[in-house]
């Protein structure tokens, strides 16, 4: 390369070098509306909660680099104008959303700030669901001031802890036999369910239960050339998935689940005759499933009972 080009290249990267942050620079700074006073102003008084907020990455987004002037509000895109609480050093709460302490806002003012972003996808049946008609507020299962998750910014560290808050007995069955691999942080609360709303029951993340299981065990969806009627109808008719001390999250032990549809007329739950073999077949071990070992559904021509 001649020497004069290469003079001129250097030149050039040096330019934009220089040229860069000045750009930068140059940009016009976010510019606060009119009754709002501005993050600094909540770090006068709320040092401990400020460096908390600002160590989280929300806080580091909207603080330090915020996409646009709403997230440029800071503390205020959730807290709302606070100017007049802040001239009044705390004594007139203004306009102030407050989530906690003596004096929280009401349920739905709480819930329409994190709406104002979080509006779209698994929060679209917010409106009318299960949680949001019993005043459960987002920040019940949520918190922005630290970070206490991983993920989703949850009150505690796993979805499980955060669920069982409220709902402490699907909790505990989890210490029960349970195939769900929950402990583990295989699947979670919300494989399930969408604590957001749903078209379904439960807050169920399908239309229904057998839906939902089927999402994981596609070999029970069938279809069947005989199906067993009380598995089309729903899982839960047999299992709870949450857990149970019972073998494959039975509701009951067997023979005892069965005999809840199934009478003994016409076919022995007790052994009539233990000395006649062709009797006391029926009831060895005392496991339906022995002999009806197909009992979700089966397509052999010969499987009206479920035996092959």
């Amino acid at each position: 390369m001649p020497r004069h080009a290469l003079t001129r290249a250097l030149a050039v990267a040096a330019a934009l070098a220089f040229a860069a942050p000045s750009a930068f620079a140059q940009q016009p700074a976010h510019a606060v509306p009119a009754g709002y006073a501005g993050s600094a102003s909540c770090a006068d008084c709320h040092q401990k909660e400020s460096a908390s907020f600002g160590a989280t990455n929300k806080g580091k987004l909207f603080l330090n680099h915020p996409r646009n002037d709403h997230q440029a509000l800071g503390c205020e895109v959730c807290h709302g104008p606070t100017k007049t609480h802040a001239e009044s050093g705390g004594d007139d709460r203004g306009g102030l959303i407050t989530f906690n302490g003596k004096h929280p806002s009401p349920v739905a003012e709480q819930n329409a700030q994190c709406l104002q972003c979080h509006e779209k996808t698994a929060r679209m049946l917010w409106k009318g669901s299960a949680h949001e008609s019993h005043d459960v507020a987002c920040t019940d299962c949520h918190t922005l001031m630290h970070a206490a998750s991983e993920r989703a910014n949850l009150r505690q560290p796993t979805e499980l802890e955060t669920c069982g808050r409220c709902h402490p007995a699907e909790k505990t069955k989890q210490l029960q036999f349970a195939h769900m691999p929950v402990e583990q942080g295989k699947i979670e609360c919300t494989s399930c369910h969408n604590p957001h709303g749903s078209a379904g029951p439960s807050l169920l993340a399908a239309n229904s239960i057998n839906e939902v299981c089927f999402q994981c065990h596609a070999d029970k969806r069938g279809p069947y050339l005989w199906e067993h009627a009380p598995v089309a109808e729903n899982c839960a008719n047999c299992h709870d998935p949450h857990g149970t001390p019972h073998d494959n999250m039975l509701k009951l032990s067997r023979p005892r689940l069965c005999q809840q549809c199934h009478a003994g007329t016409g076919h022995p739950i007790q052994p009539r005759n233990p000395a006649l073999a062709s009797d006391f077949q029926f009831v060895f071990n005392r496991q339906c499933s022995n002999c009806h070992i197909n009992i979700h559904g089966s397509n052999n021509p010969s499987g009206e009972f479920f035996v092959r």
